[in-house]
């Protein structure tokens, strides 16, 4: 099934370069074997825009880093000690990955 559209032709307003494009798969790789090593442990990620968080490597699956971070919130009346958040991180836009609490 295909779905046809009327009207003018579409136009291409951007294509990645391929040598971009195998740097961008193989840094993705790199960094996907990286945190696959070392999940469940603490880190600190700088991001290509100057982002720093801390947390706990969850996950890393399809060029998305998952991030168990503290939530930060009111007072609970109770202690709950997996009140985690889960941030979700681009591969490709990490900068630094340091290890915690070696």
């Amino acid at each position: 099934m295909s779905i046809q559209m009327g009207g003018p032709q579409q136009k291409v307003i951007y294509q990645a370069d391929s040598n971009l494009m195998q740097n961008l798969k193989s840094i993705r790789s790199h960094l996907h074997n990286i945190c696959r090593q070392h999940t469940n442990q603490y880190v600190r990620i700088e991001t290509i825009d100057g982002q720093v968080v801390t947390g706990r490597i969850v996950n890393c699956e399809r060029g998305f880093l998952h991030l168990a971070v503290p939530r930060h919130g009111g007072n609970r009346a109770f202690y709950n000690p997996y009140d985690e958040a889960i941030l979700t991180l681009v591969l490709y836009e990490l900068l630094v990955i340091t290890l915690l609490y070696t």
